[in-house]
């Protein structure tokens, strides 16, 4: 399996060290993109980075965490056959696996538990993608761009 990669703006980057952890200890290799620290940065910087190695094929999965989540999503849908969203719950991170064929879930750190948030990205990256009418309503969306 190819590294995940994982990036967070400085709102994020306290839960994104927390889930590096986890994902080491669950065996998942990564690649952190940042942020490094909690100095203020720009959350399209590291949502352009994550959807980029994507869509070079360098992962199939990403992690994105900034303070509501909802930046994040935005910035990464803006790229090409990029699908990603925001999670709040374990359900919906499975669902964005299952249904939307996510490659990318985002949370936001502002209103998620650290030991929540590894549930919802364990629920995302032990999903898998449904077919059938989710494939033929995925694939109206590439039709979009």
């Amino acid at each position: 399996m190819k590294p995940i990669v994982i990036g967070a703006d400085h709102a994020g980057f306290i839960l994104k060290e927390y889930l590096k952890n986890r994902l080491n200890d669950a065996g998942y290799s990564f690649e952190d993109v940042g942020c490094f620290s909690q100095d203020s940065v720009d959350y399209p910087d590291f949502a352009s980075q994550v959807a980029t190695r994507i869509q070079e094929g360098k992962s199939e999965f990403g992690i994105l965490v900034c303070g509501s989540g909802e930046g994040m999503v935005m910035a990464a849908n803006k790229f090409h056959g990029i699908r990603a969203g925001l999670a709040w719950n374990t359900e919906i991170a499975s669902l964005l696996r299952k249904h939307n064929n996510a490659q990318i879930i985002c949370l936001g750190s502002r209103f998620t538990a650290s030991d929540y948030a590894w549930q919802m990205v364990d629920a995302f990256l032990t999903s898998t993608f449904e077919l059938g009418n989710h494939e033929r309503r995925v694939n109206k969306m590439e039709a979009f761009c």
